[in-house]
């Protein structure tokens, strides 16, 4: 019987979905026949080229507009793994509640193969509770460890708010990776100060997850900042082969040994040395808002609005304006009815930033879209704050 050059394997955040998607990882690392994990309520997905034995396909969740299919090579996982366990103290038991179609869900099922064994799996198909949370961590805390997971910043915060149980299972993890997008610093320091072993990571699937763990590049990864503007290059034996049907996209790139991010950082200047610098990410390039000249980035916005009282949530977006050419606008979720004062967030922001990042349009919102695993949708915001401000463009 013929194999089929690649498996699509539909998971709907089920254990027994996970189990058929381990199933198939396991063949890619032993050089079997390629997958593409998707999720089930996907309406349809063809991979865009036969992919050659022993690879993984994660599709992205189209951040640019159109989605992309990331060939990962079995020894490119393999690298991500044995590097993220190095960093961490050595391999042990994982606990999976992030999807499994994406990258960092993907790879807690890779890390747990390879140490040996299956992850305990969080039954996602009602979403992310904290008590079931708990229970699992229970289940996997009962043999011996050390004990990982992976969270977005969103689940991080769920368990804080939720305490009692869910915290105290938080806490016997050895090490909680928290990644998908930008972790808020008072979210995290609020975690450390629970007793929570949090790490921040930073990476894409084209870098087979995260590759930079608390601003410190995992051993065989390189980081460079691209003049002028600090575009973050990225190197090492993690880095994906290419985009499937993409030879064009792929060229552009992967060039050198180096993939090409969206995303601008800049090192922190607390180190003497090269050794101890420590990566800051600022966002994605494209999200850069300019201001009469003035360059505003929403993550450093951002940061401002959510150590405010009253915020639990911002979003940050540029809105064309036809003076300045842009303006920044800002979507905060309140922690209760009462909200907080427009005023008091633009004057926080005016002392941290300067004037160029003060928001001119504030919206409270109830919720945040979100696109993908634990990123805001912010195309989906700038309509809205447009919409609800009756800003009109000629």
């Amino acid at each position: 019987m013929a194999v089929d050059p690649i498996r699509v394997v539909r998971v709907d955040g089920s254990p027994a979905a996970v189990k058929d998607l381990a199933a198939a990882l396991a063949d890619v690392l032993d050089g079997g026949p390629a997958v593409l994990p998707i999720s089930a309520d996907r309406p349809g997905c063809t991979p865009r080229l036969s992919p050659k034995p022993g690879t993984l396909v994660i599709e992205t969740s189209g951040s640019t507009g159109v989605a992309k299919q990331v060939a990962l090579s079995a020894d490119a996982l393999r690298a991500s793994v044995a590097a993220t366990h190095a960093r961490l103290g050595g391999p042990g038991r994982w606990l999976l509640a992030l999807p499994a179609h994406h990258i960092a869900g993907t790879q807690v099922i890779v890390r747990a193969l390879l140490a040996g064994g299956f992850p305990t799996v969080l039954d996602l198909r009602r979403g992310f509770r904290p008590p079931e949370f708990a229970t699992a961590a229970d289940e996997m805390t009962a043999d011996a460890g050390p004990y990982y997971t992976s969270l977005v910043p969103t689940q991080l915060h769920r368990v804080l708010v939720a305490g009692s149980a869910p915290l105290a299972a938080l806490r016997r993890f050895d090490a909680v990776l928290v990644g998908g997008a930008a972790t808020p610093p008072a979210l995290l320091a609020q975690a450390r100060d629970a007793g929570i072993r949090a790490i921040t990571t930073y990476g894409m699937s084209e870098t087979a997850g995260g590759c930079v763990y608390d601003g410190v590049p995992l051993d065989g990864v390189r980081v460079r900042l691209d003049e002028p503007d600090g575009r973050i290059r990225l190197a090492g034996p993690m880095l994906a082969d290419g985009y499937l049907g993409d030879r064009e996209l792929t060229a552009t790139s992967f060039v050198g040994g180096w993939f090409g991010t969206s995303d601008l950082g800049r090192w922190d200047q607390g180190a003497e040395d090269m050794a101890g610098r420590r990566l800051q990410v600022l966002g994605r390039a494209d999200d850069v808002i300019i201001i009469g000249g003035e360059k505003v980035h929403p993550a450093a916005v951002e940061r401002v609005l959510i150590t405010q009282p009253g915020v639990s949530a911002a979003c940050v977006v540029g809105l064309d304006d036809p003076e300045w050419g842009q303006l920044v606008a800002a979507a905060v979720v309140p922690t209760d009815s009462a909200g907080p004062e427009p005023d008091e967030l633009a004057s926080a922001v005016r002392s941290a930033l300067g004037v160029p990042s003060v928001p001119r349009l504030i919206r409270t919102v109830a919720e945040l879209p979100w696109r993908g695993i634990g990123k805001p949708d912010r195309k989906t915001v700038a309509e809205l704050l447009r919409l609800a401000s009756g800003l009109t463009y000629s």
